[in-house]
């Protein structure tokens, strides 16, 4: 018993990394550029993970070099796009509203697991998905979704989903891509990859370098987001599956709008709580039907 509860300590600590890591984000607006932040996330990731990831790259080699493209994109999609999208988002949206649109990712992923691999959901998964962003209408617009139609979405809200949909094709072409390789030498391949493409738009953009005010920042990006959190999530899956993992998930947008209000001093009115209610209860509905054939009944 005690082993299954130190199991479910994988997926909770990476999803608190995580949502720390939303704070974390905000907080860089103002301090570091976007392309900045992103190349030295990256880049000292690479460092870091090169050490341990020699030995495969030598011996497994040939799966190496067959997997370089696939990891080539995924680095693009997931380590490039992804956070540099997200540290944009941050000069125009709050932590709270990055940690809820972030939560959509499950969905995003069924619907191109659809598009892609012709996989097939009920309507509750449909319904689910509804609810969801029902749920992130409330939350970005205070309890007013009206105002989308009057007013449209927050540039930085529009960023923050443009991200996560980055993330979602990342997740799906992730599951479509499994090779051989450990995961760590696959984290060090996206992560070099990652930092070859930011290395143009950290040339171009202008810079401050990492200095006292933002060294923090940066190090939290590239350790504990880019390293210790997915580590964290990969054993998890291995201990305790990826259903029951997905649940911990489910728990992100929570732990990004505590810590938001905690560390950020931002606000949850009570207009928005029911939008985070839906939107949890939304992915969770889709991922449990999901993951059940057309047809089959609910146990």
């Amino acid at each position: 018993m005690m082993g299954r509860y130190w199991a479910n300590a994988f997926p909770i600590a990476a999803v608190l990394l995580w949502g720390g890591n939303a704070v974390v984000t905000k907080a860089s607006a103002g301090v570091i550029g976007a392309a900045e932040i992103a190349f030295w996330r990256w880049l000292i990731a690479a460092a870091l993970l090169l050490p341990f990831a020699i030995n495969p790259l030598r011996t497994q080699w040939g799966d190496v070099r067959r997997n370089l493209g696939k990891q080539a994109i995924l680095g693009l999609l997931g380590s490039a796009l992804f956070p540099t999208l997200m540290y944009l988002a941050a000069s125009h949206t709050s932590a709270i509203n990055m940690g809820v649109i972030q939560s959509l990712m499950p969905i995003m992923a069924l619907g191109l697991a659809m598009a892609l691999f012709r996989q097939r959901f009920s309507a509750v998964v449909w319904a689910g998905a509804l609810l969801s962003l029902l749920g992130v209408a409330i939350v970005v617009t205070g309890g007013s979704p009206a105002r989308l139609l009057a007013r449209g979405v927050n540039p930085g809200d529009a960023i923050m989903l443009a991200a996560t949909a980055c993330f979602a094709l990342y997740s799906t072409l992730v599951r479509k891509w499994r090779n051989d390789l450990p995961q760590v030498t696959n984290l060090f391949l996206q992560a070099a990859f990652a930092s070859a493409v930011l290395s143009v738009p950290f040339a171009l953009t202008p810079r401050v370098g990492i200095n006292a005010g933002n060294v923090a920042i940066v190090l939290y990006a590239a350790v504990l987001a880019s390293i210790a959190a997915p580590l964290l999530w990969m054993a998890g899956i291995v201990r305790i599956g990826p259903a029951r993992a997905a649940n911990f998930f489910n728990g992100l947008p929570v732990v990004a709008a505590v810590f938001a209000v905690l560390f950020l001093g931002e606000r949850v009115t009570l207009a928005m709580l029911p939008g985070v209610v839906l939107v949890i209860g939304g992915v969770m509905l889709a991922e449990r039907y999901a993951a059940r054939p057309l047809g089959s009944k609910a146990g």
